[in-house]
C-alpha cells in the first residue's frame, strides 16, 4: 500500500500562485508516474499535470504555462507550482501515485486538498 499525504491547498485571489506538495509512504517501489488531478462541483475528475520517475512531465492545456509540476524521487514528493491562478482552477486537488507490478498498475490517492481562487 502507498499513503499519499497532501498539502498547500487554499483561498487565493486571481493572479496569485499556490504550491502543492504530496509525501508518498509506505511501499513506494516501482512508482512510475505521480501526478495531480482536480476535480470541481458537478464535473469529472480530470488529469492537471503528471510526472514520470525520469522526469517526463504532461499538462492539461488549461494549466500549460501557469502550472509546474516537479518530482524529487529521493524524497518521494510530489509538487505542483500554480501560477495566475484563475476562477476556474477551483477543485479539489488530487495527488495520484501510479505503481507498475509487472503488468499491473495500482492507482493511489490522497484525500484531496481544495483550492479556492476567488475574489
Amino acid at each position: 500500500q502507498v499513503q499519499l499525504m497532501e498539502s498547500g491547498g487554499g483561498l487565493v485571489q486571481p493572479g496569485g500562485s499556490l504550491r502543492l506538495s504530496c509525501a508518498a509512504s509506505g511501499s513506494i517501489f516501482s512508482i512510475n508516474v505521480m501526478g495531480w488531478y482536480r476535480q470541481a462541483p458537478e464535473k469529472q475528475r480530470e488529469l492537471v499535470a503528471q510526472i514520470t520517475s525520469g522526469g517526463r512531465t504532461n499538462y492539461a492545456d488549461s494549466v500549460k504555462g501557469r502550472f509546474t509540476i516537479s518530482r524529487d524521487n529521493a524524497q518521494n514528493t510530489v509538487a505542483l507550482q500554480m501560477n495566475s491562478l484563475k476562477t476556474e482552477d477551483t477543485a479539489v486537488y488530487y495527488c495520484n501515485a501510479a505503481q507498475s507490478l509487472g503488468l499491473r498498475v495500482n492507482n493511489y490517492w490522497g484525500q484531496g486538498t481544495q483550492v479556492t481562487v476567488s475574489s
